[in-house]
């Protein structure tokens, strides 16, 4: 790191005013642990303690040394859903779990990777075994660690079709289990791990994809691709969507769509026909790029934080962009759907910190 980094950071969360306590942390956890290049967004942050953790025993022990301090612990994995506090006074890991397999029958393949792994390999990795069925998941930044917690999806797909089984810590017992995919309690972006943020940590996810793979192309942009379709042809079609509506986070800082797309009755739908929306169970999910859209939000401002020109659901670091103005910029914009429409909007990365 060079120097004007490490005064920019040292500016930002003032690590220098920090005193480790006497009790000696975990290899490899250290002090005033640098998060500015581990999140995508872009914030500067530090945390008081944090390290790459390779190893179960390594996730144990620093969660245990953060209990021992009365600090919270937070595992992450590629900081793709996250807003960062300038200064976290907690106990940050970094999943480093590495490894995948592939075991095939007849009728499936059954995919294991470790939480660590990167998910858009893992997906092209698939692919590229000839195994159908997470083409549509392609893009999606971040690590196999947080795609149960977050239950991904995208284009018609979501992550809770293929699960088999999760692998997690309990920190509540300190013991490894392995949850179903009904024990997860999956929902449209939620899963049981975001109603306990960590107590159960995972640490590794098995998939089953079918060998009878048909192609999900009922998602607009999909529907009219022209056969013959393989899961490569799809997901390079989704993969130049995606570029086309969302910036690369290496060039310009971003989580990806900030808000849920909003689920409403069934009258509230009708009531705002201007927005597309589709039936799910409990009523319609409506657009909520739509939404923000329609309160002319796109390019709009707080310092150095805006939301996209491009496209309205994307809030993007423009440059030195401060927690506090991603979260002055979030408030605004649901204060204005609030006002408008009368729809509440849910944020999607979670702030870490604050």
């Amino acid at each position: 790191m060079s120097a004007e980094r490490r005064t920019d950071v040292a500016r930002a969360g003032r690590p220098d005013a920090w005193t480790p306590p006497v009790a000696q942390s975990p290899t490899p956890l250290k002090a005033a642990f640098d998060l500015s290049r581990r999140n995508t967004l872009g914030l500067l942050s530090c945390a008081r303690f944090g390290g790459v953790l390779h190893t179960e025993a390594e996730i144990i022990a620093a969660a245990q040394y953060a209990g021992r301090l009365g600090l919270p612990f937070h595992l992450l994995g590629g900081g793709s859903n996250c807003v960062l506090a300038e200064q976290i006074d907690g106990v940050v890991g970094i999943n480093g779990l590495l490894g995948r397999s592939v075991t095939r029958t007849p009728s499936e393949a059954r995919v294991t990777a470790k939480a660590g792994e990167n998910w858009d390999a893992l997906v092209r990795w698939t692919v590229e075994q000839g195994i159908g069925g997470l083409e549509n998941l392609a893009g999606i930044p971040g690590t196999v660690g947080a795609a149960p917690v977050q239950n991904i999806g995208a284009y018609g797909v979501e992550l809770k079709d293929f699960v088999e089984s999760v692998d997690i810590i309990d920190t509540e017992t300190w013991t490894a289990r392995r949850l179903s995919a009904r024990e997860c309690g999956f929902a449209y972006r939620h899963s049981r791990f975001k109603e306990r943020p960590g107590v159960e940590l995972v640490t590794g996810v098995t998939l089953r994809l079918p060998t009878d793979w048909k192609p999900n192309i009922g998602y607009a942009g999909l529907a009219d691709l022209p056969g013959p379709l393989s899961p490569d042809r799809i997901m390079k079609a989704v993969l130049a969507q995606r570029a086309a509506k969302i910036p690369d986070w290496r060039d310009i800082g971003n989580v990806g769509s900030f808000f849920h797309n909003p689920i409403v009755s069934v009258a509230t739908a009708r009531r705002l026909a201007d927005v597309p929306g589709h039936p799910v169970p409990g009523g319609v999910k409506l657009s909520a790029a739509r939404l923000l859209d329609l309160c002319g939000l796109k390019g709009v401002r707080r310092g150095a934080a805006g939301f996209s020109d491009a496209h309205a659901l994307i809030l993007v670091n423009l440059g030195g962009a401060t927690v506090e103005n991603v979260i002055a910029l979030a408030d605004h914009a649901r204060e204005t759907v609030r006002a408008r429409f009368g729809v509440s909007l849910v944020q999607e990365p979670a702030l870490i910190g604050r």
